[in-house]
């Protein structure tokens, strides 16, 4: 096996032209070279936060790519080629990856009819590759990847036009790619401050540089794993048997009340009620507090409360029958499902349960560091009994490949474009069983921007941005995905983010704690909050999201 790789590297390395099959072991061996380097490209962020994940997204992206070229019909350069861009469009993968795919289709588009590729065909390649990944993006920005694509087209068209073959014309894109991506902070302000490169753009350079390494016969130490090619299809469909309810935890029931009394310590009321139910909210004073939960046993809540004083003001709904009559008002006429089914990407399992409570018909796992792929998105409409569906991204890295979606379905699908957990939460919230898709969209949009997002995690590397100098292993604070703030503390760098957020201003804060901090902690947050913001209510939810302490809506 070894011997047959080795002399068709030699025969590319030699030849003017190469086949489709060369072509797949060359993206091939471009694949294996970036997974390499996948934690390095990850580790090129212009925020300090442990959520880099650039690498990983492109190295995903190709190698769903290359999966799908070892199905191709045949091994003509057109059937391979077409197979990699469709493999990359499924596959793809946050921003850079979605721009990987364009750049694929591009590829595909140059080799249509052909069945192998010289150097003027791969220059003809990339040049279209270039175009396609500027048109796909409505506000193209230099510096990024789009710089680089193009940059190091322009170098193997120069070197086709003095007759170059495939690999010195895959010299010059590399060559070009390479300078492009050194020359990237001087095109965008944030990557010169930052003092980084552009990440999608490095890892194109270790693409291309990887598959020259094959065209070289270099290619000793990048093994590529061939995919099974008996791995079965996505399922775009499921049947309802297969949503059965029997993994489906209990919604119970939401129980408000009133406790009137003398002397009454609500911080107390708070910890006796900790265990006994989830989104629990106390607030008020030594005469009257007011009590809000979730709860599976409201008589054992209700007794406690009679215990301290008189209950005014007692309301409790069942949510399980709440959500079956959201769900019965959803159907069609013929009773087979829902007209529209939500489908959201969210992070932690906590904001899993928030959003299946609020009546998302699918949650597809992903956020920071962990970007969904179109086949996952797609593969959780396809399991949604509705023939509309509201995609909330909830991530602007994910955004982009949310728009991959409609066109690759029969069913009517819109995208809320949610940049942010509480913004979907928000959307969710304002979603109108009585109005149609469109409308709905539209009044979800407008309900998420209303709502502004704080994020606290902690720097992974010391840096500047936005003239705020920050310290590895410090505290920041982001207020819509804009760094505000630093500090040694967790509390005070929350305090600050929520002051730069002019928390004054609103009425209502949602705390959602991560999965580094236990409720206790994040209901004594809450708590020393209320006291410094008497006028805003503090409401503490788990989230459980990674990296991030606490994600915080502001109201």
């Amino acid at each position: 096996m070894r011997t047959k790789q080795k002399t068709v590297e030699l025969k590319a390395m030699q030849s003017d032209c190469i086949t489709g099959q060369q072509f797949r072991e060359m993206m091939a061996a471009g694949t294996a070279w970036l997974e390499k380097s996948a934690a390095d490209v990850d580790a090129i962020n212009v925020f300090p936060v442990p959520d880099g994940d650039t690498g990983t997204n492109m190295s995903l992206t190709m190698r769903s790519a290359v999966e799908e070229a070892y199905r191709a019909q045949d091994d003509t350069i057109d059937s391979i080629a077409k197979a990699m861009a469709h493999g990359a469009l499924m596959g793809a993968r946050g921003n850079s990856g979605v721009i990987l795919s364009q750049i694929f289709r591009g590829i595909s588009r140059s080799f249509q009819n052909r069945e192998t590729s010289c150097g003027e065909d791969i220059a003809l390649a990339l040049r279209n590759g270039a175009e396609d990944a500027y048109k796909g993006l409505a506000r193209p920005v230099e510096g990024t990847m789009l710089t680089v694509i193009r940059d190091a087209s322009n170098s193997a068209s120069a070197a086709s036009d003095h007759g170059g073959g495939v690999a010195t014309v895959m010299q010059a894109a590399v060559e070009g790619a390479r300078e492009s991506v050194a020359k990237t902070p001087s095109l965008l302000p944030a990557l010169r401050e930052a003092g980084v490169v552009d990440a999608g753009g490095q890892g194109l350079f270790i693409i291309f540089e990887g598959a020259l390494h094959y065209l070289k016969g270099e290619t000793e130490q990048m093994q590529y794993r061939k995919p099974s090619l008996v791995q079965s299809a996505v399922p775009l469909a499921m049947s309802m048997e297969t949503l059965s309810s029997e993994n489906e935890e209990p919604y119970g029931y939401c129980t408000e009340f009133m406790i009137e009394g003398d002397q009454l310590k609500p911080d107390k009321v708070k910890r006796r009620l900790m265990k006994k139910g989830q989104s629990l909210v106390v607030v008020g004073d030594n005469k009257a507090v007011r009590v809000h939960i979730h709860t599976l046993d409201p008589s054992a809540v209700l007794r406690y409360g009679l215990s301290q004083g008189t209950l005014h003001q007692l309301k409790i709904n069942n949510m399980d029958d709440q959500h079956k009559e959201f769900m019965r008002l959803h159907r069609q006429r013929t009773g087979a499902s829902p007209e529209i089914g939500i489908v959201a990407v969210v992070s932690g399992e906590g904001f899993t349960n928030v959003f299946r409570s609020l009546g998302a018909a699918a949650t597809v796992r992903g956020g920071q560091t962990m970007n969904p792929s179109v086949r996952d998105i797609l593969k959780a409409i396809g399991e949604v009994a509705a023939d509309k569906i509201i995609i909330l991204p909830n991530n602007k890295n994910i955004l982009q490949a949310a728009k991959q979606v409609p066109e690759l379905t029969s069913k009517q699908v819109r995208i809320v474009p949610t940049e942010s957990l509480p913004q979907g939460v928000a959307a969710l919230l304002s979603f109108n069983f009585e109005q149609d898709v469109d409308r709905n969209a539209e009044s979800m949009a407008e309900a998420a921007s209303t709502v502004r997002t704080i994020e606290i995690t902690q720097a992974v590397r010391s840096t500047k941005v936005d003239g705020l100098k920050v310290r590895k292993g410090a505290f920041i604070g982001l207020v819509d995905d804009k760094m505000v703030t630093t500090g040694n503390a967790l509390d005070t760098t929350l305090q600050e983010s929520l002051a730069k957020a002019d928390v004054d201003s609103a009425e209502l804060v949602t705390l959602y704690y991560g999965s580094d901090v236990t409720e206790e902690q994040a209901k004594e947050m809450a708590a020393t909050l209320s006291v410094v913001h008497p006028k805003v209510q503090f409401e503490v939810v788990n989230g459980g999201q990674p990296h991030y302490y606490y994600i915080a809506a502001v109201e």
